[in-house]
């Protein structure tokens, strides 16, 4: 893979549809390292999130900044990050760090969604929160380049997916 051709990845989507999980087997299919946007969060967005409290942009931009930052200073080979990128705006600063992040939203039911944040254990992210995400969601707009892929396929039908989208696109 060419420099040029190197991938800039955003796998994005509310809270519990699979962002880290399909980030990881994405990388791993394509030889990038990958990163957690979560685990770029102040202590201080952490603990608002735990405790049921949806974050306000002023919370979000400087999260952001470091997110691009890992976007833009990713291995030569590429680089993808999981990351909510919920709005329109927060994508458009990803992209001024960045400006070739392409982004792989990953979308589902609410239903499903709160049954998957229910189930999993050890998150700061309460089921409670899914719907004030989902009523931030901006749908990716037709002059960003990316992909809508649903969850209720398998973590490897949906990199498979992805893989095919990226060998139609330019980098």
């Amino acid at each position: 893979m060419s420099d040029t051709e190197a991938p800039r990845l955003v796998v994005m989507g509310v809270s519990a549809v699979g962002k880290s999980s399909v980030a990881a087997a994405l990388a791993d299919r394509l030889g990038v390292p990958w990163a957690d946007a979560d685990a770029l969060h102040p202590p201080a967005n952490i603990a608002k999130m735990a405790a049921g409290t949806p974050l306000t942009d002023a919370d979000r931009w400087p999260w952001l900044d470091r997110v691009g930052g890992v976007l833009a200073g990713g291995a030569d080979d590429g680089v993808i990050v999981a990351c909510s990128a919920l709005r329109r705006g927060y994508r458009d600063r990803l992209r001024d760090a960045a400006p070739t992040a392409q982004f792989i939203h990953l979308a589902g039911e609410e239903h499903v969604l709160v049954a998957r944040s229910q189930a999993r254990a050890g998150h700061f992210m309460p089921p409670s929160l899914i719907a004030s995400q989902l009523a931030t969601l901006e749908a990716l707009g037709d002059d960003e380049v990316g992909l809508v892929v649903g969850v209720d396929a398998t973590v490897t039908d949906i990199v498979d997916s992805v893989v095919a989208w990226m060998e139609t696109h330019e980098r």
